[in-house]
């Protein structure tokens, strides 16, 4: 499991850092596209979860499977779950947040959301986001893609697989609609997993692989294969956020997500745009002291967290954790 703060990390090598333009766009959470795949999954999803509430159905497409969507704030408004039949609840505003992509610990006292890895069990009464890695496999799924899947990396010019070189993470091959349903039928096992095991909602990282391609991937490819997973999630009860990539806020409606995960908004004074398109449903982690306080002040209203830029547990030296 990596911890994909990309902004975060441009700027701790020192390669400098980009702040993201965007254009208004009213959110709705109206699913167009359906996730039904005939890919190359072939009933084999890779690596499940394997939290103590059980793991991924190693046969789904992520649309088949019914699950309850784990606990649930009374309070939190809906999204629209692409059935027609109910609604995914939403994080609760202001709700109290902690990111533990790291490692999984008990949430401090206030706590009320948790992001944890999809292959962690989620924290018992309180809303859950669950963390997958849907444009770029994990170092440590990297075996599963290439012997399993090999037609779904990204290739370069000599066939070598294309790889982001800051996470050491292959890139996932999003450019046909062929590709696009065969991915989608692998994660979104991994998503219907998230809901068997109780969480609420899911996290898809690495929305702007494409930035990373060299031109092989597109914009639209991105957004494309995302319409498929918000399908796959809202077929299964869960709410589906879109983590970062300022730049395609524009396209949110289109790609049928409900919430935000924002790294570093502050740091990148992009908060209010994405607050313009999603509303108090932005959740925002700061990895710097000043960035975490000028969010508080700014945005009351939302859940803000301040984290240690590796996202450690509690008894590492590094670990920091503070919220509003």
């Amino acid at each position: 499991m990596a911890h994909k703060s990309w902004l975060g990390m441009v700027c701790a090598l020192g390669l400098g850092c980009r702040a993201s333009a965007d254009d208004d766009a009213m959110l709705s959470a109206t699913v167009t596209s359906s996730s039904s795949s005939e890919g190359d999954a072939s009933g084999t999803q890779g690596p499940i979860n394997d939290s103590d509430d059980g793991g991924s159905d190693g046969g789904t497409d992520g649309v088949s499977v019914s699950s309850d969507s784990g606990t649930t704030d009374g309070d939190a408004t809906g999204a629209s779950d692409g059935t027609g039949t109910g609604m995914a609840a939403l994080p609760p505003p202001d709700g109290g947040l902690d990111y533990q992509l790291g490692g999984a610990y008990e949430p401090p006292d206030g706590v009320q959301i948790v992001s944890r890895d999809r292959n962690a069990a989620p924290a018992a009464g309180l809303y859950n986001i669950c963390y997958v890695n849907g444009y770029q496999a994990q170092p440590d799924e990297a075996d599963f893609w290439l012997t399993e899947h090999p037609d779904l990396v990204l290739r370069d010019e000599n066939g070598d697989p294309v790889i982001d070189p800051d996470w050491d993470e292959m890139l996932l091959d999003t450019s046909t609609e062929e590709k696009r349903q065969g991915l989608a039928a692998i994660v979104g096992g991994w998503i219907s997993g998230c809901a068997q095991d109780g969480f609420d909602a899911v996290e898809i990282d690495n929305l702007d692989t494409y930035s990373r391609s060299d031109g092989r991937l597109t914009e639209d490819d991105a957004v494309a294969y995302m319409q498929l997973l918000s399908a796959s999630a809202h077929g299964v009860g869960l709410a589906i956020a879109q983590k970062n990539s300022a730049e395609i806020l524009g396209r949110a409606a289109e790609m049928g997500t409900d919430f935000r995960v924002s790294e570093e908004c502050s740091a990148f004074a992009e908060c209010g745009d994405y607050v313009d398109v999603y509303g108090d449903a932005v959740i925002m982690i700061e990895y710097g002291r000043s960035d975490f306080e000028k969010g508080c002040a700014d945005f009351p209203g939302h859940s803000i967290v301040l984290r240690d830029l590796q996202l450690t547990t509690p008894g590492d030296a590094d670990y920091v954790f503070d919220r509003c």
